[in-house]
């Protein structure tokens, strides 16, 4: 006769358990939801928590995605000799035992890491428990969790080819492309279906008009303030040919109306949706809740390189113009050479980015319609829609093989 406590030991032990960690930036904590939903969506039935930090965004984007959600203190890798450096080992001692309780309690059939302060601890416990390690990368670059991570992983996806990651002998590192968020990959359905109708769908959100020439310029949420200089300068060239979304980041909007202003005139100046004040083809605004919608309708982006830009902009089959930020080791440019060598966009150094290029440029290629196409075909043939359900079925193998 099976007891109540028996019953409930073999329902615990058959259903499902998928751990995944990681998180700190939207770059992390972005992928990792959409492979979470992605495995509940195939297996609804399966228990899904993920590891954190209380100081990442995953803290509230996690719980917010209908994800439980355990945390552990940041344990950051001493990068020189200090005190830090120091305390580094019972740091380490004491998170992996966190983690250890964690995946015990949860009874983790795998775990999932994208990198992060989390995923590190996470990585090395699972293993030394024989739990499976699928790892996402996301970057052209590894971080260093995630080269940390890679020696144990069973499997790793990738966003780009030689991302510097080496696994164990037998495993697989596969290009899956980037888990995509919910609204862009909606957008990427729209486009795959009847990309004119979707265009012509997201430009009437946003108040534009579909039937003319659109650029999207974006630097992210804070900004890029040579993109936003180059670009406001040429107003009057950009306008003569096309409507521009400029997304300005955080406290830069006033510098760019000055500058339109001064090339263009004040009344070419816009907000954006449909009942935005003035009637300007200049759409500008800090940000863009809906960029998804701005997506759909562009004819050229004009932007960083950051790694889920690049991956979202080229699974869109967007043409671009890629300017690097120029700090750290150069990882933004490497994020973006692939998908131009492919001839999916333009890769300009941010020294170079100049009023000069922008009207030299610009103006031409947005009148140039076959060459516009051919740069949309060739980042659609690059860019992958379908990573997190590829990344969902590869963990759910190493459920099924347990």
């Amino acid at each position: 006769m099976l007891t109540a406590a028996g019953a409930m030991l073999v329902t615990m032990s058959d259903r499902v358990s998928i751990v995944l960690a990681g998180g700190g930036t939207a770059g992390h904590v972005n992928p990792l939801l959409s492979i979470a939903s992605e495995i509940r969506r195939i297996r609804p039935d399966a228990s899904i928590s993920v590891i954190g930090t209380e100081v990442g965004l995953e803290k509230r984007l996690v719980p917010a995605a209908g994800f439980e959600m355990d945390t552990i203190e940041k344990v950051p890798f001493p990068r020189s000799i200090n005190a830090d450096a120091f305390k580094f080992p019972m740091r380490w001692i004491r998170e992996t035992g966190r983690v250890r309780r964690i995946l015990t309690e949860r009874h983790a059939d795998v775990l999932v890491g994208v990198g992060g302060y989390a995923s590190a601890p996470a990585y090395y416990t699972a293993h030394k428990m024989g739990i499976p390690v699928v790892i996402h990368e996301q970057n052209a670059r590894a971080g260093m969790a995630n080269k940390l991570g890679s020696r144990w992983a069973d499997f790793i996806g990738t966003v780009y080819d030689n991302t510097g990651l080496t696994a164990l002998p037998g495993a697989v590192i596969e290009r899956v492309g980037l888990p995509l968020r919910p609204a862009i990959a909606q957008v990427a359905e729209a486009m795959e279906q009847d990309r004119a109708a979707a265009r012509v769908a997201g430009a009437t959100a946003l108040g534009l008009d579909p039937t003319r020439p659109i650029v999207l310029v974006t630097g992210g949420s804070l900004g890029a303030q040579s993109l936003n200089i180059a670009v406001s300068n040429t107003a009057r060239e950009l306008l003569d040919v096309t409507q521009v979304i400029h997304l300005t980041g955080k406290g830069k909007i006033s510098q760019v109306r000055k500058l339109v202003e001064a090339s263009a005139g004040a009344d070419v100046l816009c907000g954006i949706g449909p009942d935005s004040a003035g009637r300007g083809d200049y759409h500008a605004a800090e940000y863009l809740e809906r960029i998804d919608q701005a997506f759909a309708c562009a004819d050229l982006v004009i932007c960083r390189s950051g790694a889920g830009t690049v991956a979202e902009i080229a699974a869109l089959g967007l043409p671009a113009v890629y300017v690097p930020l120029p700090i750290g080791n150069g990882e933004q440019r490497y994020n973006a050479e692939p998908v131009v060598e492919a001839g999916g966009g333009f890769l300009v150094l941010d020294a170079d980015f100049t009023s000069e290029w922008v009207s030299g440029h610009v103006p031409a290629l947005l009148a140039d319609g076959d060459r516009l196409s051919d740069l949309a075909k060739s980042a659609w043939t690059y860019g992958i829609r379908d990573a997190a359900h590829t990344m969902a079925e590869r963990v759910l193998d190493f459920v099924d093989k347990r």
